[in-house]
């Protein structure tokens, strides 16, 4: 829990703040804040549980600040302090849900009261945000994009647990166990593609509805579209035929599921269907010898049905798994996930030293993959590869590279290390001009809007992610720069001009010129007058 304090004046910040035992209360960090724009900047950069502040205050006062902060974030609760027992302010508090409204000075038992009432409220209801009522409400709301991406999961080669996989078919109600299965892929023909962009998705569900209409009879059937954007469909019997072979049965249902489509939705379809395999240790490698149908053996033909031949699998038996399986080497690293890449190669590698005789031609493959996702994320960054890795690039165009696993390895992960380090600097760079940038705008406009949401609007990124750039940039925060920014433009200001006390106040962006006064008395213990007073 984190808990802020916002008061104008000082000194109940400070024994509020630093003189209660919070932690008794489970709260982890207390922030600081002296008016009600320096409370919502901090509430827009870290995550605030809870809020006490005083209800009379320059700019803005507590009753407004709840509402602003309940414009932000309704979870937040919210106690407010006042010296005076004025029963409006009281109502007005109740009004926009504040947890309490104590008189000055609370003891601690009305303070620690208040906040446990609160901390309470919140248990309440992130309780109730995740209770198993609502968790399963959710998974009902969002079963089929599960079920899809579970299944395009497993299409994929991606491994889980058997105990993760038998929680997740019992969670999301698929009765497919580790039995024999078929899988087919339906791709949608020509007639079709006047849907492309407009109405295909629904098309598509229709086909599936289709589908399962005319197998669910004797089989469990679990749909997907793939991302070849063939329609997948992984088909286990509820029994075994008795009558025929189940190959033939699974040609004929794929034969109506392609005469239903023409017949209902006047448009052909083309049907590639394997023979049965133990689901789901086999299913990656079904999937990819029925892909490998339509690319390869099909050709230009259409509206078919066509059954894997089990005969041929041999022929694909020395593929590459792990270089291509997702998520892919460039995904990662434009991802900065550096160790999960460097992890990769290592990956790939060990597969690659398993294909002994046949090495060679596939070290060109993992050689030619890797390079090519290392030139493309160069270019995304805005440089060539060669700039990058320097020397490193003659061995991948002299093909030395390329001669040995071994070679491979070591050049893979020498360029992996010089991609990683040159992105780092880039975004070193990046923050460094956020960081001028904010400076910049800063000290020409400090007598208009210099707030977080403000200037993270000024470069286009989110005021939380501002502020952490900036504070890893620099080692400070944006608001305790602007307010030394003011503080020093005051001080210039007071000693080399003669403006008025009020007109310095709104040259650096305080409205209220007894705010200015008493911030520049709580920094440098003397007045503004009495700064100028002694030059």
């Amino acid at each position: 829990m984190q808990l802020l304090i916002v008061d104008d004046e000082a000194h109940w910040v400070e024994n509020l703040s630093m003189h209660k035992p919070w932690h008794t209360l489970g709260i982890e960090q207390v922030h600081r804040a002296y008016s009600a724009r320096e409370a919502l900047q901090l509430i827009g950069t870290n995550p605030i549980d809870i809020v006490i502040s005083d209800v009379l205050m320059p700019e803005m006062n507590g009753i407004e600040l709840i509402e602003r902060i309940r414009e932000q974030d309704k979870q937040i609760k919210c106690i407010i302090l006042s010296g005076h027992a004025d029963f409006e302010y009281a109502k007005e508090a109740l009004r926009h849900h504040a947890v309490d409204y104590l008189l000055k000075p609370p003891t601690n038992e009305e303070l620690f009261g208040a906040v446990q009432t609160a901390i309470d409220q919140l248990k309440t209801e992130w309780e109730n945000v995740s209770s198993l009522e609502r968790t399963q409400f959710a998974l009902r709301e969002n079963l089929p994009l599960l079920r899809g991406q579970l299944l395009l999961g497993t299409l994929r080669g991606e491994r889980i647990p058997e105990e993760e996989w038998t929680r997740k078919l019992d969670m999301y109600g698929l009765p497919f166990r580790n039995q024999s299965c078929a899988l087919a892929l339906v791709r949608l023909e020509d007639e079709f593609g006047q849907y492309q962009g407009n109405g295909q998705h629904l098309m598509e569900y229709a086909i599936m509805n289709i589908a399962e209409e005319i197998v669910q009879e004797s089989m469990e059937v679990w749909s997907v579209r793939e991302e070849h954007g063939y329609l997948a469909f992984l088909l286990q019997f509820k029994e075994q035929p008795e009558a025929e072979r189940p190959d033939i049965l699974l040609e004929k249902l794929a034969m109506q599921i392609q005469a239903k489509v023409k017949q209902f939705l006047k448009g052909a379809v083309s049907i590639v269907v394997t023979d049965p395999f133990l689901f789901p240790g086999e299913l990656p490698e079904q999937y990819r010898q029925a892909v490998s149908y339509f690319r390869q053996i099909v050709g230009d033909e259409q509206e078919f049905v066509m059954k894997v031949d089990s005969e041929k699998r041999t022929s694909a038996s020395g593929t590459l798994d792990v270089i291509h399986g997702h998520p892919g080497l460039l995904n990662l690293a434009e991802a900065g996930r550096w160790d999960a890449a460097e992890d990769k190669l290592a990956a790939a590698f060990a597969e690659l030293e398993d294909k002994g005789s046949e090495s060679w031609e596939h070290c060109l493959e993992v050689g030619f993959t890797i390079s090519s996702a290392f030139m493309h994320l160069a270019h995304r960054s805005g440089h060539t590869l060669a700039d990058l890795i320097g020397p490193d690039m003659e061995l991948l165009q002299s093909g030395e590279a390329f001669s040995s696993i071994g070679k491979l390895r070591k050049w893979s992960l020498n360029v992996l290390a010089k991609l990683r380090e040159g992105t780092t600097h880039d975004a070193k760079n990046a923050r460094s001009l956020y960081v001028q940038k904010i400076k910049d705008y800063v000290d020409k406009h400090l007598h208009l809007d210099v707030s977080l949401r403000a200037l993270a609007d000024h470069v286009n990124l989110h005021p939380t992610h501002l502020s952490k750039i900036y504070k890893l940039e620099t080692g400070e925060g944006i608001s305790d720069y602007v307010s030394s920014v003011r503080m020093e433009r005051a001080c210039h200001l007071l000693k080399a001009t003669d403006k008025k006390i009020y007109e310095i106040s709104a040259d650096i962006g305080y409205l209220d010129p007894a705010y200015f006064i008493k911030v520049f008395k709580r920094q440098f213990d003397v007045t503004p007058q009495e700064y100028r007073d002694g030059r």
